[in-house]
């Protein structure tokens, strides 16, 4: 995720970088000690350190298995800086490290506890930084999100890592390619791992946008499953923007320390061009916001637009019934006046009085004509007919 994408100009920390330098045949010292700060620590094992290196002048000068061997390596080395990667430690391991570099109970606490809202504050002489980074899955098409917890101190680093994002791996390899840049002490490492967090956002960003714009193709489809998609999305770029809104204020305070903690010109440039990407980058998490909730009411809109149409066509359906059931009705009507009168006449009584009249007939015959078309012309004058 700190990659930098295809044709894009190297900015920030990879300014530094000089003309890559033909590496020597052979694994590298990564490899040879099977490192990785992106890498899940061995089911087997049950320590959480990914990294324990010493750094003097820029360029890596031991590497160790144990919390225990790096102290004892730094007390014996002078000049050193420590840069320990964990990933999810237990509680005695991070109340050793606190121990040793005096870090502060409630710092030490938010770090096993996770779940912290991205922010900065002091303690004494240690800096201590939350960072929500996050990374785009794209085969479920969603948002991973991590979380890391950063302690920087006079001679150390110790990040804690909780979740799959960042690949602080790249970060380390980055560094140690630039050991001008990595000389310049922890401040130089965290704003490294600020600038790899920040990067990090672009292909989120990318692949949200993405997101996006096949929602709005789905909306104008009609597709029936688009108004999931687009809470599940909405709920992911809120998640997006408590991640990255905070930075803007975080970075501001480093910027604010400048002068008083005496950081480095060349340092207080990258800080600054970090700044200027994460404001880009919430100002787009911002409008994807803005831009769902503006699909959402399109949606909306369309939705009842269709429903209406489907009201609309079931009442055309039941005035085109009723019209018919109209017509049946007034049949029926006209029919049942000759049938109630053959009816009546058909009965076997022997004392019905026309049943011998001479005219009994005819006058029946008439009877029923004479209803029949007076219903009709009744039921037609209504348009019923």
């Amino acid at each position: 995720m700190g990659s930098e994408p295809p044709g894009r100009r190297p900015r920030g920390l990879r300014g530094l970088r000089k003309p890559a330098k033909k590496r020597p045949a052979g694994p590298s010292p990564a490899e040879t000690t099977g490192e990785s700060d992106a890498a899940e620590p061995p089911a087997e094992t049950t320590s959480s350190v990914i990294n324990a290196v010493l750094y003097r002048d820029g360029h890596r000068v031991s590497t160790h298995d144990t919390l225990a061997e790096a102290f004892r390596q730094q007390r014996a080395t002078s000049g050193t800086l420590a840069w320990i990667g964990l990933h999810r430690p237990s509680r005695d391991e991070l109340l050793t490290l606190a121990s040793e570099f005096d870090l502060h109970p409630l710092a030490v606490e938010d770090a096993l506890e996770a779940h912290q809202r991205p922010k900065l504050e002091r303690y004494g002489g240690t800096l201590f930084v939350v960072l929500r980074a996050a990374r785009y899955l794209d085969d479920p098409e969603e948002v991973d999100f991590g979380e890391l917890h950063v302690f920087v101190g006079r001679d150390f680093v110790l990040t804690v890592r909780h979740g799959g994002a960042p690949d602080l791996s790249a970060v380390r390899a980055r560094m140690e390619d630039t050991p001008e840049l990595l000389k310049r002490g922890p401040e130089a490492v965290l704003y490294a791992i600020l600038d790899a967090v920040v990067d990090g956002y672009a292909p989120v960003v990318a692949g949200v946008q993405n997101d996006i714009d096949e929602i709005e193709t789905e909306v104008f489809g009609g597709d029936p499953r688009v108004s999931r998609r687009i809470y599940e999305l909405s709920r992911e770029v809120v998640e997006f923007q408590r991640a990255t809104r905070p930075l803007n204020g975080m970075l501001e305070s480093l910027t604010a320390g400048f002068e008083k903690y005496a950081i480095d010109e060349e340092l207080r440039r990258y800080l600054r061009d970090v700044a200027d990407h994460a404001l880009h980058t919430t100002e787009r998490v911002d409008g994807f916001r803005q831009a769902l909730q503006d699909i959402l009411a399109v949606n909306a809109t369309l939705v009842n637009q269709q429903q209406n149409a489907e009201m609309r066509a079931l009442a055309e359906a039941g005035f085109e019934q009723n019209e018919e059931i109209k017509k049946i009705s007034s049949w029926a009507a006209i029919l049942f006046a000759p049938t109630l009168v053959g009816t009546i006449y058909g009965m076997n009584f022997a004392h019905i009085p026309e049943l011998h009249w001479t005219f009994g007939y005819p006058v029946a015959i008439g009877l029923m004509a004479l209803v029949c078309v007076s219903l009709y012309f009744i039921f037609k004058r209504r348009d019923w007919l």
